[in-house]
């Protein structure tokens, strides 16, 4: 008999994610401890033994981070698709590179639709009409007190459903097309952009070596301008973009998955390195 998450349980899920998306958040994962959380319920409902709930625990607690509400959409599909994978019509593989490869396009709808449009006009609707008479300035705030929640949960609840459906026909479609493995392939490969552009946005690695040549006033024994004949970020950008940051990257992913080293020992090393090169920098005079 096939498997299926009852509406019991996709609600508790989605309240899961609605009311505590952003209790656990942190650097290591951002918001993944909270969709692990709302994760569970379908988890336990669609696993039977401990070590199948273990992994699929485990693969939703890594990195995850969107805009909480228009973000529900990915919680929605990931529950499709780990329906679809209790009944064998998904693998976890293509569970993840999906959930990853949806961070930016639901982060950047949610930020400028929702966080940059909708509330800033809700807000100026209601000091709007708080402003039009002395008698009316407890009505604006009123009236956003009940519109903003009631319209994110809606809007939530709208997406979280439509994300579900949409995941679980989607794999239909895909399986009985043949074309699961295209689908994962592409999900792969756009999960990996994904990360790439986080780590090029997110990690910052500069190295301050430069050549100055100094334009000095002979009169007045001052300095001019200051020319910069070499700069070796800029030579290094020039030939791979962010090579620095994603160097780092990687040889902080080596040790996590090759050396087995725990995050808290990969920031204790982090932060020694930091320190050092700073006071090298200082000492050696890249540093002002």
């Amino acid at each position: 008999m096939a498997k299926k998450i009852s509406e019991k349980t996709l609600k508790k899920s989605f309240r899961t994610w609605f009311f505590w998306n952003g209790c656990s958040q942190q650097a290591e994962s951002m918001l993944g401890m909270a969709f692990g959380q709302a994760m569970a319920p379908v988890i336990d409902e669609l696993y039977d033994t401990q070590e199948e709930k273990a992994a699929a625990l485990q693969r939703h607690i890594t990195l995850f981070n969107t805009e909480a509400q228009v973000g529900s959409i990915c919680n929605g599909i990931v529950c499709g698709l780990e329906e679809a994978n209790a009944n064998g019509q998904c693998t976890p593989e293509l569970i993840s590179s999906v959930k990853v490869a949806l961070i930016g396009p639901t982060s950047a709808i949610g930020d400028s639709l929702w966080v940059a449009t909708i509330i800033p006009i809700l807000l100026t609707i209601c000091l709007s009409i708080s402003q039009a008479s002395a008698n009316m300035l407890w009505l604006g705030p009123v009236i956003y007190m009940l519109v903003y929640p009631i319209g994110t949960a809606a809007l939530s609840w709208f997406l979280f459903k439509l994300g579900y459906k949409s995941g679980l026909e989607g794999m239909q479609t895909f399986m009985a097309t043949g074309r699961l493995n295209l689908l994962t392939d592409t999900m792969t490969v756009l999960g990996l952009i994904v990360v790439g552009a986080l780590t090029a946005s997110f990690v910052s690695c500069t190295l301050p070596i430069q050549i100055v040549k100094d334009v000095y006033d002979a009169t007045t024994n001052t300095i001019l301008e200051s020319q910069v004949l070499f700069n070796a970020d800029s030579v290094l950008n020039s030939i791979f973009p962010q090579i620095l940051p994603l160097s780092l990257t990687l040889g902080v992913y080596g040790l996590y998955a090759k050396k087995k080293w725990s995050p808290l020992k990969l920031m204790g090393l982090i932060l020694v390195l930091a320190c050092l090169l700073t006071f090298v920098g200082y000492a050696t005079g890249f540093y002002a």
